[in-house]
């Protein structure tokens, strides 16, 4: 197809095709039968849908020839060689590259017009080392566009070598994303029986183990039998049937190219014939599994649901167009149409040796579309795909190499090159710093490796009854994407193997581990194979297969499930609760009593029972009373700074005041009887002097004590998070514990003294005598706060404040009882008995009696 135009000056880009195992599009044509030798005959078939790297091929020259802006006056051509899938071929083919056309003498080479300036090939790695081997020597540019061997990214041995495939480590982390998005962890692994596969298998399983991702089995894809080889395969068949049927694992990864996995297709052919395995088989973009199934009719059913990785691909504009403008009987110079027009729609080509017995004849209006994928497919490939983007690159870089300025300045005044004068090394600065957005709009590029910029496709397989099948893309694999968005894949677009009726295939060593539940390991077998253990008291696991449980934060708690924290309760006597209301009432209720008994005594104040009682004093009790009754109040509620300082200094001083009173009481009983005896000098010591300064300076030193108390440690809010499970203990802490007791401790003092006093005075004259009550309702004070210490020590949270507030309760009810009601029953039922005459004549006998 090249042609010859005046003014123009013509280079030649060369496609170094293989045949049959190395990818290319030749059979049975007239040079293939000259050329084949029996041991490779075998290896001459027709790989139909192969055809498109060659349409590919002349699609993307035919742009470059007709644009006007890229390489104007420049026509490009090639030449395809074939390698038999025969390192002598592909060497023979290499050299006669070097020489004169149709003349095979290295080094000699006097064509005016073809000038070589590239080398496309090959498809498969051997064929491309075979080649970068000679043409390195001339350091003739290569792009290899299907070759993954990692060799050729050695840029010390091999330079002159261009992959438009990209490099193998983003495919091996994207199978590694692929397995941790659907949580697969225990996994197979088949590879090829060469040095590639195992280098694959020593990259891949380093990184599935650092991912908690674990291989069930790695085994070796079997090869194809011989009659010499029968037995073989039928222990490797056998073998590998029983590691993928044996094992829970799910996912089966396969590595390898086309060729050394034909064994393992035509394993899972036989298969599914008698028990079809239904896996989900993950593939690298080394396979094309789809190559030679049209030829052998093995079927492509154990393949629904696949998902592969293949070399990234676009719709190119005007591709599809081009391929219906084909029609074998207007061939323009391709030879190998009609012989691909005569396989695929097996038909006769007329006027050609190309016939079928019996058979109809090609119209040439048959459509490509209506093809098998198997055969055809109407978007370009990914080897297509890398040789068009291989072409064009190899365009942009000779586009440089024209337009540079030091070459103009060589030829002097600015006239072009003359191009027979380029030599091939001088391409390569140009297509090293190439760069450019393709027709597809994707950005073309080779990294400092010399490997192409693309990334990888992710492909769902979607097989029909009759082999038929479709290829979906359902994700993609972009190294140059932004950290953590390198990786994508649509799941609700995938279509899955039948067996799993379109539920996400589960492949796991052992089920999951619930929420509430944590790994264990067991002994002697992958960490992907693990014991589910609850969690301990107090821990949550809120994630599967957690690795260990975690304890909450310390304002949370475990649910039931132990698989979530939950807020704690706030927990306080208030006066919502039960517990809380029965108390505040009860503390109203005692007030009130005492207010209406302050109340009593102020009205008949001028009572013998009120005045012989010391009547300040009981003012100054009975308010010290409801005060004691009013502050138990402050104990109920959510604690809070001030509360929390009011408290015990409030009920600590209040109550100092009121075992004072009753202690000031207890003593001017006892004065005022020993005062009647004659020659006594007790009566100096009576009078209302004696009773203030008892009650003064006994309150006063328990301000003082308070006062320290405030100054140094003082009580304030907190929360206990660890005492209750499920609640926050909301409370006061009490600061300095010493202080708190010696409130208390000195409180007990007064009461004690009180007792005493009160219990030697017992015998005194009982008429409106108050010696035996204070002494009764001492009794009831003390025996109420001896109990109080051991069960307020035993407490926590509100039955700690609920503990507190009855002993004061009962504490304050027992004086007011014991002291002020038998008075009242007088003043109110008795008011005979409260008179003076009464109160005289008692005296008088009490007085004889002592």
């Amino acid at each position: 197809i090249k042609k010859e135009r005046k003014k123009e000056r013509n280079l030649c880009i060369l496609l170094n095709h293989m045949i049959s195992a190395a990818g290319t599009f030749m059979e049975n044509s007239q040079r293939c039968r000259q050329t084949c030798s029996a041991q490779f005959k075998s290896h001459c078939r027709l790989v139909p849908k192969n055809y498109q790297h060659v349409l590919a091929l002349v699609f993307a020259i035919n742009k470059i020839n007709q644009d006007p802006e890229l390489l104007p006056n420049v026509t490009l051509g090639f030449r395809i060689y074939e390698s038999f899938f025969s390192p002598r071929k592909t060497y023979e083919s290499s050299f006669t590259l070097l020489s004169t056309r149709y003349l095979m003498i290295p080094n000699y080479n006097c064509d005016t017009k073809d000038k070589l300036s590239a080398v496309f090939g090959g498809l498969g790695s051997e064929t491309s080392i075979q080649m970068a081997t000679i043409l390195g020597i001339y350091k003739i540019p290569q792009i290899s566009y299907g070759s993954f061997h990692a060799m050729l990214s050695d840029k010390f041995q091999f330079p002159s070598v261009y992959r438009m495939v990209p490099n193998e480590i983003p495919q091996s982390l994207g199978l590694v994303r692929l397995m941790q998005h659907f949580q697969w962890t225990w996994i197979g692994l088949i590879a090829s029986d060469d040095d590639s596969g195992e280098k694959f298998v020593q990259t891949l399983k380093p990184m599935l183990t650092r991912n908690s991702i674990c291989v069930a089995f790695t085994e070796r894809a079997p090869q194809v039998p011989s009659s010499s080889m029968a037995q073989a395969f039928r222990e490797q068949h056998f073998k590998l049937h029983s590691s993928i049927t044996q094992t829970k694992a799910e996912v089966i990864v396969v590595y390898g190219d086309t060729d050394s996995l034909l064994g393992l297709k035509l394993f899972l052919h036989i298969n599914y014939q008698t028990a079809p395995i239904g896996k989900v088989w993950i593939t690298t973009a080394q396979w094309d599994f789809t190559s030679n199934i049209a030829l052998n009719k093995w079927t492509l059913k154990p393949f629904h649901g696949a998902l592969s990785f293949a070399v990234h691909t676009e719709e190119v504009p005007g591709f599809r167009d081009f391929l219906r403008t084909l029609n074998p009987y207007q061939p323009q110079g391709d030879i190998f149409i009609q012989r691909f027009w005569h396989t695929v729609f097996n038909c006769s080509v007329l006027y050609s040796s190309l016939t079928i017995k019996d058979g109809r004849n090609c119209s040439g209006k048959e459509e490509l579309a209506s093809l098998p994928g198997s055969d055809f497919e109407m978007k370009m490939s990914g080897q297509s795909y890398s040789i068009y983007n291989g072409v064009y690159a190899v365009a942009h870089a000779l586009h440089a190499l024209y337009s540079s300025k030091s070459k103009k300045e060589a030829t002097g005044k600015g006239h072009l090159l003359e191009l027979q004068n380029i030599q091939p090394w001088e391409l390569h600065p140009f297509l090293k710093n190439v760069q450019f957005n393709n027709s597809a709009g994707d950005k073309v590029y080779f990294d400092e490796n010399g490997e192409s910029s693309a990334g990888y496709d992710i492909l769902n397989w979607i097989v029909f009854p009759n082999d038929s099948f479709i290829r979906v893309k359902v994700g993609h694999m972009d190294p140059r994407a932004p950290v953590g968005q390198e990786f994508t894949i649509n799941e609700a677009a995938i279509v899955w193997n039948s067996r799993f009726n379109q539920t996400v295939p589960r492949s796991v060593c052992t089920d999951s581990c619930r929420p509430g539940y944590a790994r264990t390991v067991r002994e002697g077998e992958p960490l992907c194979c693990y014991n589910c253990a609850p969690c301990p008291e107090g821990t949550i696991s809120n994630q599967t297969d957690a690795d260990h449980c975690d304890r909450c934060p310390e304002d949370q708690y475990p649910n039931r499930d132990q698989d979530k924290c939950i807020p704690k309760i706030m927990n306080f006597l208030s006066y919502e609760e039960p517990l809380g209301f029965v108390l505040a009432s009860f503390a109203l209720l005692f007030s009130l009593l005492t207010a209406l008994v302050l109340g009593m005594f102020i009205t008949h104040r001028d009572t013998p029972i009120v005045r012989a009682n010391n009547r300040e004093l009981s003012y100054v009790l009975l308010l010290s009373l409801l005060l004691c009754f009013l502050c138990s109040l402050v104990f109920i509620g959510q604690p809070g700074r001030v509360t929390c300082l009011l408290r015990q200094t409030a009920f600590g001083v209040i109550f100092s005041v009121s075992v004072s009173s009753v202690l000031a009481k207890t003593i001017t009983v006892v004065l005022a009887f020993k005062a009647t005896k004659p020659g006594t000098s007790m009566k100096k010591w009576l009078g209302r002097r004696l009773a203030s300064s008892i009650v003064v300076s006994c309150s006063l030193f328990q301000v003082g004590i308070c006062a320290v108390w405030l100054g140094t440690d003082p009580p304030f809010p907190d929360l206990d998070m660890k005492s209750e499970a499920g609640h926050i203990l909301v409370q006061c802490n009490e600061g300095s514990n010493a202080a708190f007791y010696c409130v208390l401790g000195y409180m007990g003092f007064l009461a004690i003294v009180s007792f005493t006093v009160a219990f030697l005075a017992r015998k005194l004259p009982d008429t409106f005598n108050e010696a035996k009550f204070i002494t009764f309702s001492m009794l009831v004070f003390c025996s109420v706060w001896v109990s109080f210490i051991p069960t307020y020590l035993s407490t926590k949270g509100k039955y700690m404040v609920a503990v507190e507030i009855f002993s004061i309760l009962a504490s304050s009810a027992g004086l007011l009882g014991c002291i002020f009601i038998p008075k009242c029953y007088i003043i109110v039922l008795r008011p005979d008995l409260n008179t003076r005459e009464q109160l005289v004549r008692k005296s008088k006998s009490g007085t004889q009696e002592l």
